[in-house]
């Protein structure tokens, strides 16, 4: 009974575990023991390629720099209805004094006027211009306060009024000579329920000393808007007859004498920096890309625009890039067409001749990858110009009249030339591999059974290497809707590519987010394409020999 009982249970492994567990033990060590053998490469891939493109894309949604840098701003445009067609109310202007005069202390309103450049021409030098006038707007108050007391002067005096008992202490002790960090500002109990805007301005004041400019906060004059930040609290009503502390009388003094400064009316200020601040598409261009996600660089990218109603098209005169996508798309296939005209020929030459003889001709087909694609792309600039030797031969031969000499270059008809010489290669390649897999005898036995040269071959062995070209083609026309360097040098006005915008805007204009939602939008068309390929001819058709 014991025996059989035994021999009923789980079958056991040498090592007295049950085998199923021992064998799922040993394929996951060996799934574990593969992934570490990849590993290296699959880091290097995420690091190099994956995280880039995907880093790339994100740019192509992320507009956090108008909210950044114009937070104010951009809360009370949140509530304004920009289709009464009336500016914002002077709060609005008044909080776009205190963020540009943020935003030119830390250099980022240049960065904000070229992101809004992109979206309405002008924006940037209104912001550049701004930023060097706007301080004048602080510098009303500042004035008025140092001309009431001296104390206003000193930045020792505003430390130890704002910053706290222990935080003055602390900086007393400290040695700006040493390596250890100031002390970080901690402003003095109750101020922030006493001045509120002036403790705000204050500490961005002070994180600014102490983190960017690595100055002494003590002894460091505070900014022209921190003084008009006191000037609004105290206009606001602070109620400053309890406070104690250093200042006290000069703050009294000030609390008291404030209604008579003479105050900024900030719509008018910011005419007299520029009448476009009166502009209300100014405005509505700010409001509309406030948020932190766009799709504005998409729309761009399909020669559309964000607008108050959503999204619409852009004057026509201003339309460039669907013409730009199906231009690239037209020509990359009759450069791909071009090629398998030109490559199948010679890779049925190559597959049909002895391998001694085929091996020595196929140098003559890598020979272009030995030469820089810049050498080979300004060969053709030379040989296609209307003095170059194409043109001179053929004025030569009496083709054409010498005053009548092709336009072979700066146009579609040099980019296609130059980029089929270049991609050819890609395409013999295959078509040789998949040739050289087709036994000649099949074409034999269809002559044998009465077929006639054409029909052999049209019947018999053309079929057999569509693989081929399906892989050639495949090659070809991928390298050429992105390709960007020759019809850079030789396509002119009107035989350049999509890739020579995303080029531009990565390169010269700095508009990244448009250049990575032109190439968003040309990995969707590829892999669109793609995918029709396989659903119509099957990517599994396609083959490289064997």
């Amino acid at each position: 009974m014991s025996d059989a009982t035994e021999q009923s249970g789980p079958m056991l492994a040498a090592d007295g575990r049950p085998l199923k567990a021992s064998l799922n033990r040993a394929l996951r060590r060996q799934k574990l023991r593969a992934l570490m053998l990849i590993a290296p490469l699959l880091i290097f891939v995420l690091v190099t390629f994956i995280a880039p493109i995907a880093d790339m894309l994100f740019r192509s949604i992320e507009n956090q720099i108008v909210s950044d840098t114009l937070p104010r701003t951009t809360a009370d445009l949140a509530d304004w209805d920009s289709e009464t067609g009336e500016l914002p109310p002077p709060e609005t202007f008044e909080a776009l004094y205190k963020d540009i005069f943020i935003a030119t202390e830390r250099k980022l309103h240049t960065r904000l006027g070229s992101r809004l450049n992109y979206e309405l021409t002008g924006v940037s030098s209104l912001f550049r211009k701004s930023g060097r006038k706007v301080e004048d707007m602080g510098e009303v108050y500042q004035d008025q306060f140092e001309d009431l007391n001296d104390f206003w002067k000193k930045g020792e005096n505003w430390s130890q009024m704002m910053g706290s008992d222990d935080w003055n202490a602390a900086m007393a002790a400290w040695d700006d000579r040493s390596d250890t960090p100031q002390p970080v500002f901690e402003p003095r109990s109750g101020m922030a329920q006493m001045l509120p805007e002036t403790t705000e301005m204050y500490l961005t004041f002070a994180d600014f000393v102490q983190n960017e400019d690595e100055d002494n906060l003590a002894k460091e004059d505070p900014w022209a808007i921190v003084y008009s930040a006191l000037y609004t609290d105290l206009g606001n009503g602070a109620d400053v007859s309890g406070y104690t502390g250093p200042g006290s009388r000069e703050l009294q003094e000030a609390e008291a004498t404030a209604g008579e400064f003479e105050f900024v009316d900030y719509p008018a200020a910011f005419e007299d920096i520029d009448e476009d601040w009166l502009d209300i598409e100014v405005w509505q261009t700010i409001q509309i890309y406030s948020p932190e996600f766009t799709s504005g660089y998409f729309l761009n990218a399909i020669d559309m625009k964000k607008g108050l109603d959503g999204a619409e098209m852009r004057p026509e005169n201003e339309q460039l890039y669907i013409k730009l996508f199906i231009r690239t798309l037209i020509m990359s296939l009759v450069i791909t067409g071009s090629c398998i005209l030109l490559g199948y020929p010679v890779a049925w030459i190559l597959a049909n001749l002895p391998a001694r003889t085929a091996n020595l001709l196929m140098i003559l087909v890598l020979l272009p990858f030995w030469t820089s694609l810049l050498v080979r792309t300004s060969a053709w600039k030379v040989m296609l110009q209307q003095q170059g030797v194409i043109n001179d031969t053929l004025v030569w031969l009496g083709v054409v009249a010498d005053d009548s000499r092709l336009a072979l270059i700066n146009n579609q008809t040099g980019t296609i030339i130059a980029m089929t010489h270049i991609l050819l290669p890609f395409m013999i390649l295959p078509l040789y591999s998949v040739m050289k897999t087709i036994p000649p005898s099949y074409l034999r036995a269809a002559k044998s059974l009465g077929a006639t040269n054409w029909t052999a071959f049209w019947r018999v062995y053309f079929p057999q290497s569509v693989p081929g070209i399906g892989a050639g083609s495949i090659l070809v026309f991928i390298l050429a809707i992105g390709y960007y360097i020759t019809p850079e040098l030789v396509g002119g006005t009107t035989g350049t590519f999509i890739s020579n915008r995303i080029a531009y805007h990565i390169s010269s204009s700095l508009n990244w987010g448009l250049a990575a939602a032109l190439g968003g939008i040309l990995l969707a068309v590829v892999l669109g394409l793609y995918w029709a390929y396989d659903r119509i001819v099957g990517i599994d058709n396609v083959k490289l020999g064997g």
